[in-house]
């Protein structure tokens, strides 16, 4: 079939965690992102090296791709040196007494639980009787004296084997080894086990660079550490599609648009030391855009960009202009856009599509998934009268959702690749290559309303009364960071030290977990570790911290969908 007869479709995985680490001591809080990059990042390049027709485009946080390069420099350091480990968990697999005191043994048990019951501990029968064990023990404090240090050794190295990539659980015989054996670990198996994870660590970013060096995807970035563009350059942006949202009382964010432009340069500076090129396009935080961050995103020499389908129909101000037909004057959510005089091309999630695989897949058989979103891409093209000009476009996390899946989305994905690679109506592609070999024609729009991939508002990250206390909280600590700057007084590699501990501050994801409807346990986790960074930016100042930064702002109660890590692109029922 002509080229011109199929249509495109891009798949856009976006991969991030945010600045995990206590940046005043090294010592990482929490350990998603070591997880995520031995369970998921090296998954999904092995399913696009597993298909030689397969095309996607991949995104990165540069703040990832540094702790991802610090995990394999601590465990190089530790198994080469003896050095300790900067981070509990991990120190804790690697070290050969397990730790004495009840509440350190009790938190060891507690993140060994954090995983998806049914689709990782239950899925291994040892695993899931220690689960079980350590549960009970949970309920009955005093029953802890009895657990052995055998019986934690099993616990973590099974919890490690769990967050394992499901292709090299496939293909090394070291990790069926180890889940043969089951049970009575050595510190033999351990060094084993830190091998496997160091081996995986070091092999992520020359993956992924090779896939982009062979054409097979293309490499984009997200701003250094990950904040909210539109937020940082006008805090009205977010009252732009919610006019009744009450917003922080604060005028600004102070220095906004310095700040932002730092974010894409620090951001671009780190990507190429990693990746050796340059991106073209960047997909903003949480694909929050406004008219103010695509000049910004134009400025600094990006080519395209993309957000969530809602921000489109909010920019029409109309739910019923979007349609998949395709006609002249007629809008059609997979065209490319620009608005008013700006060049930045503008993709647009399909929604539907993209949350069937977030959220709905994972229950299906993957065949049937896959099937299933082949009618649905067929029914879109049959729609559109002149693919040429047309991408559907794919774009969800790339680490989230595989846990729901069974065996860590591998049939699922080996299937999706496979079936749309050889399909005669599509091809899978970049926004780059799209946009080189289609020069589609462009629709333009007067202006875009400012807006996320999440319901096409930025109300994730603003406009709840604990949001905007977390907002009034930076910015009092930037007003100090500019008061002492611009002073002079600092040493410059104090200042230097200040400058990054303010961009970890700026991230996005403390204000997403901000608020009652998210879970006690990761409320209380992004709220302690954001007002850490606060703390630590004040102290590098020569400030001393607020005392609101001893107490606890923000908790919350609910139980939202994929424990709240994961939304719609729509607004929710």
């Amino acid at each position: 079939m002509a080229e011109a007869q199929r249509m495109e479709v891009v798949l856009c995985w976006h991969m991030h965690q945010p600045e995990y680490r206590d940046l005043r001591s090294g010592q990482y809080q929490f350990p998603w992102t070591y997880l995520h990059a031995v369970k998921d990042y090296v998954d999904m390049a092995a399913h696009l090296e597993a298909h030689p027709g397969a095309r996607a485009v991949v995104n990165f946080a540069p703040v990832l791709l540094e702790q991802i390069a610090d995990y394999a420099a601590q465990l190089e350091d530790c198994l080469g040196r003896g050095s300790a480990i900067r981070d509990p968990l991990l120190a804790a697999l690697a070290e050969p007494p397990m730790p004495a005191s009840p509440d350190a043994r009790s938190a060891l048990m507690k993140q060994c639980l954090r995983a998806n019951r049914q689709r990782i501990i239950e899925r291994f029968p040892a695993y899931k009787r220690l689960a079980a064990t350590a549960q009970w023990v949970q309920e009955h404090p005093g029953t802890m004296m009895y657990l052995s240090d055998q019986f934690l050794v099993d616990l973590i190295v099974w919890y490690h084997l769990g967050w394992m990539a499901e292709t090299v659980r496939r293909a090394d015989p070291r990790v069926q080894r180890l889940q043969d054996k089951a049970h009575g670990f050595t510190v033999h198996d351990r060094r084993q086990l830190l091998g496997i994870l160091l081996d995986m660590l070091r092999s992520v970013v020359p993956r992924y660079r090779r896939l982009a060096e062979s054409g097979r995807v293309e490499l984009a970035m997200s701003p250094y550490a990950h904040p909210i563009l539109p937020l940082l350059l006008d805090i009205r942006a977010g009252a732009e599609t919610q006019p009744e949202a009450q917003l922080p009382l604060i005028d600004g964010y102070p220095g906004g648009r310095e700040r932002a432009r730092w974010h894409l340069r620090h951001g671009r500076d780190v990507f190429e030391r990693h990746f050796g090129m340059t991106p073209s396009g960047c997909w903003p935080s949480e694909g929050a855009l406004s008219n103010a961050t695509l000049e910004l995103l134009a400025e600094e020499g990006f080519r395209w960009s993309a957000s969530g389908e809602s921000v489109l129909r909010n920019s029409m101000g109309a739910d019923d202009v979007l349609a998949d037909a395709h006609a002249p004057g007629h809008a059609c959510r997979h065209r490319v856009y620009r608005f008013g005089g700006n060049t930045v091309d503008c993709f647009f999630r399909d929604d539907g599509l993209s949350d069937l695989i977030g959220f709905t897949y994972s229950e299906w058989h993957a065949e049937d998934a896959v099937a299933n979103l082949l009618h649905h891409l067929e029914n879109i093209k049959a729609a559109c009268m002149n693919c040429r000009d047309c991408a559907i476009v794919i774009i969800l996390d790339g680490e989230n959702a595989w846990e729901y899946y069974p065996e860590n989305g591998y049939y699922f994905l080996d299937a999706l690749y496979r079936e749309l690679s050889r399909h005669p109506g599509f091809t899978l592609g970049t926004f780059s290559s799209f946009l080189d070999a289609r020069e589609p024609r462009r629709a333009h729009l007067a202006a875009l309303k400012a807006g996320s991939w999440v319901y096409g508002t930025l109300s994730t990250w603003i406009g709840n009364a604990d949001k905007n206390r977390g907002w009034e909280m930076l910015a009092d600590a930037k007003r100090a960071y500019d008061r002492v700057v611009g002073a002079g007084t600092l040493e410059p590699g104090i200042a230097e030290r200040a400058l990054m501990q303010l961009a970890a501050c700026e991230g996005s994801d403390w204000f997403w977990w901000f608020g009652d409807y998210n879970p006690a346990q990761s409320v209380s986790d992004f709220e302690r570790l954001f007002r850490l960074h606060l703390s630590n930016l004040y102290q590098l100042l020569g400030v001393e911290p607020p005392a609101y930064l001893s107490e606890s702002f923000t908790r919350g109660t609910g139980a939202p969908e994929r424990g709240g890590v994961m939304r719609t692109g729509g607004e929710p029922a």
